[in-house]
């Protein structure tokens, strides 16, 4: 049992590293770049479920939260997180769960790992737009048009991608014994 749990927990600081080292993939836009985070965030849930999928995503956003430069274009600090892209990062949290939570519910197949992961897209879209709407104090129609629209065919493809390496990658992990069947937490324990 101690080593599972250890186990959980030094997967969920590797997924915080990973995480930090995919959000340096920066494509630059104006106002929000298209960055590698998504794509992290959404191969963690898949990979490690709901809860340490969101533990780790905790450790990562608490390390930039610190000053660390784990965000993108290896940034950190409070002030990223109240900024105009802070509502993507903070919605990471329950995006993680979210995205976890369906595969625990269901199966970890690509099918359901492609469903969770755009619902997820969504849910980082929904805190992401909120945020930039209210610090640019710009009308819903601008934060839609700035914080939602260029997101769309690039979230939907790496939505796709993280379920295809995620699957393969907790299919590894499984046949590796890395993770058991049995190890998968459920919600409530």
């Amino acid at each position: 049992m101690r080593n599972e749990r250890l186990r959980w927990l030094l997967l969920s600081a590797i997924f915080a590293g990973v995480t930090a080292v995919l959000s340096q993939l920066t494509i630059p836009l104006p106002l929000v770049p298209i960055t590698g985070q998504t794509l992290a965030v959404g191969l963690t849930a898949t990979i490690l479920g709901s809860r340490y999928g969101t533990l780790s995503i905790l450790i990562y956003i608490l390390l930039g939260a610190v000053g660390m430069p784990v965000f993108a274009e290896a940034n950190g600090g409070l002030h990223i997180l109240i900024g105009k892209t802070g509502g993507y990062i903070t919605g990471f949290i329950l995006t993680a769960y979210v995205t976890g939570l369906i595969l625990e519910k269901t199966r970890f197949t690509l099918t359901n790992a492609i469903i969770a992961n755009i619902v997820g897209m969504i849910i980082t879209l929904a805190f992401g737009t909120v945020q930039l709407k209210y610090v640019l104090d710009v009308p819903w129609t601008d934060a839609i048009a700035w914080g939602v629209t260029p997101f769309l065919v690039v979230g939907v493809i790496k939505a796709v991608l993280a379920s295809i390496i995620g699957i393969k990658v907790r299919e590894r992990l499984l046949a590796s014994r890395l993770l058991r069947h049995s190890d998968t937490p459920s919600v409530t324990s």
